[in-house]
């Protein structure tokens, strides 16, 4: 029986157009590695699932009835995976000059490797910053007040988002984006699959961190690229505030999860007292700015759950 290199899960919600340009470039830029392709589909209401059945029969299609969430839906993709990696990989990303048999080549020849991550390009010239620190309470309180803006890059080690890493060179990091995440199947073996109590965001940080613990190394190399077409992020943004919500609610199960209650405690507190100053802030200037509208929503919904565990419907 042949044996798998890669086993790519995609993970797809209403990007049908990037989803199609993604595949295309998967197959195109992958012969030096044997690979099996599935996308799992969270219920689109754009046709993706239709577009994957007519133009890609090669890919494995699990289509979902519901937004299963991207951990949910990632691990359905896992489950039958037979690769020797796993890839989870965006779907408003584009593979470059044989990105996957790159990463391949580099964790075969380094077996303490359990995560790879890649470099992630936005342009031909800007390197999107990917690949991060696990949160702190006090990177929450930095960021959430802003201070983390007005503080020097080099002070405490450039933040959780590693301001003073330019990624132009290999490292060993703590959390690899999940946005390019190749993934050895002996070190999934022993930690298991992602926690789908994540419906999306810091799932990844919390997989990282069981590795880590497990004693895999989590690392990034610039010799392979990845375009990404969206540095927004279209699935997220078409639901704001409940993408905001969900992003805090995230945080807190991994602080809870991994840091324990006192950290979990102090990052709440960050958040209600922060939240709460926005809505204030942002609804006085919606008055005047319309703009602001959107902003005051999102702060008021994050403030609704923290205080009351009421989630926005959209």
């Amino acid at each position: 029986m042949s044996v798998v290199d890669v086993s790519l899960v995609i993970v797809n919600w209403n990007t049908r157009d990037d989803l199609r340009t993604c595949l295309r470039s998967v197959f195109d830029e992958t012969k030096d590695v044997s690979i099996e392709v599935f996308v799992v589909d969270n219920a689109s209401a754009d046709g993706s699932a239709q577009m994957v059945r007519s133009e890609f029969p090669a890919v494995t299609l699990v289509a979902n009835d519901t937004n299963r969430g991207f951990a949910a839906a990632n691990n359905q993709g896992l489950a039958r995976a037979a690769g020797r990696y796993a890839l989870l990989l965006n779907p408003d990303t584009s593979v470059v000059d044989g990105a996957i048999g790159r990463t391949v080549r580099i964790a075969d020849a380094d077996t303490g490797i359990g995560v790879l991550g890649c470099q992630v390009l936005l342009d031909e010239h800007e390197i999107q910053p990917t690949c991060f620190r696990f949160s702190s309470a006090f990177d929450e309180f930095l960021i959430n007040t802003g201070l983390d803006r007005l503080v020097p890059a080099s002070w405490f080690g450039g933040g959780p988002g590693m301001r003073t890493w330019d990624r132009r060179s290999a490292r060993d990091v703590e959390v690899v984006s999940g946005m390019y995440m190749l993934v050895r199947r002996e070190a999934m073996a022993e930690v298991g699959v992602m926690d789908d109590a994540y419906f999306v965001y810091a799932e990844e940080a919390d997989w990282c961190f069981r590795f880590k613990k497990a004693g895999w190394r989590c690392a990034f190399t610039p010799e392979a690229r990845i375009f990404h077409h969206d540095g927004g992020g279209k699935s997220t943004s078409q639901i704001r505030a409940k993408m905001y919500v969900q992003l805090q609610k995230s945080i807190l199960i991994f602080h809870r999860k991994n840091l324990g209650w006192a950290s979990f405690a102090a990052v709440k507190s960050v958040y209600v007292v922060t939240n709460a100053v926005r809505v204030a802030l942002f609804g006085l200037e919606s008055v005047f700015a319309a703009g602001a509208r959107a902003k005051a929503r999102c702060a008021w919904a994050a403030l609704a759950y923290q205080l009351c565990g009421v989630e926005p419907a959209r």
